[in-house]
């Protein structure tokens, strides 16, 4: 039995009339009638009792009716449902992204996404640069959010935003409403750097924006995240350099400065394998760089 042979039966079940059945098809009635006969033959059942003046279902044709439009009902249920994975419409994305981003552009990004696509799935997780490196090259996450980038050949960059660093300083010191952070400061307070491990990182690009405007890091503090770093900031245990989005999210405890004369900038971009073939990825990367350019 194949799916032509069925969509003939239903028809006939319903219209329990060859000609109007025959008609419903756009087919002659002989060649229909003969592939109902080969039907039953093949099933080893009558399907239809067949009278002077009209046609009856047997118990076989009434079970084979009900299972029948079954089949036909979940068959076009699966091809909208391929056709929608197949336009990015559903299923699943995993995005990993590294902790300062969620103050910059990434929410803006992932709310417009489920705006265009709510039926997609995302799973969205935060790691530093190295682990968001060995997740991609698994095949762990699909798309990365990175700081400034993820070096590697099998990678595609690209770049969303750049943006300055500025100081995050506790609240409780005197600032004399000064809006901007001289680095001869620094040598006053403890340094908050993060993530300790794996280096190189974030951390060390800190360290040498500091070195090369002509300072040595004062006394350092590790910790692993952005997060941390700032609770660290807001008790007083030392000041932190980060992306200036990061003042975007006032958090009691601690006020963020400028520095001038400004030492570095720090990039934002999304990266993908070079294989990636997923039109989920290639939809989230066309919107995400949209909505970069809107903002930026």
């Amino acid at each position: 039995m194949n799916l032509r042979q069925l969509t003939y039966f239903i028809a006939v079940a319903e219209e329990l009339h060859f000609g109007r059945a025959a008609e419903r098809l756009d087919m002659a009635q002989p060649p229909l009638s003969r592939q109902i006969k080969q039907l039953e033959d093949e099933l080893g059942a009558i399907l239809f009792n067949r009278g002077r003046s009209a046609i009856t279902l047997t118990q076989a044709g009434e079970r084979l009716l009900v299972r029948g439009k079954s089949i036909l009902a979940q068959l076009e249920d699966t091809k909208l449902e391929v056709r929608r994975l197949g336009q990015g419409a559903e299923g699943r994305l995993r995005i990993g992204f590294v902790g300062s981003a969620t103050f910059g552009i990434l929410p803006n990004i992932i709310k417009s996404y489920r705006a265009n696509y709510p039926e997609v799935n995302l799973s969205l997780i935060p790691m530093n640069n190295a682990q968001l490196h060995r997740a991609l090259i698994s095949r762990e996450l699909d798309v990365v959010f990175a700081r400034p980038a993820l070096k590697d050949p099998e990678f595609l960059t690209k770049e969303l935003m750049e943006e300055k660093l500025i100081l995050a300083l506790p609240d409780i010191v005197d600032t004399a409403g000064r809006s901007v952070a001289k680095l001869e400061r620094l040598m006053t307070h403890n340094l908050i750097l993060y993530p300790e491990y794996p280096r190189p990182s974030y951390a060390d690009f800190v360290l040498k924006a500091v070195e090369n405007a002509g300072f040595q890091a004062p006394l350092r503090i590790w910790c692993m995240d952005l997060q941390t770093a700032l609770g660290l900031v807001a008790v007083g245990e030392g000041v932190c350099i980060v992306p200036e989005s990061v003042a975007n999210a006032p958090r009691k405890g601690m006020k963020f400065l400028k520095i001038e004369p400004e030492i570095a900038r720090t990039a934002l971009s999304l990266n993908y394998r070079v294989d990636e073939q997923g039109v989920h990825v290639q939809n989230f990367v066309k919107l995400a760089q949209k909505v970069a350019r809107k903002v930026f």
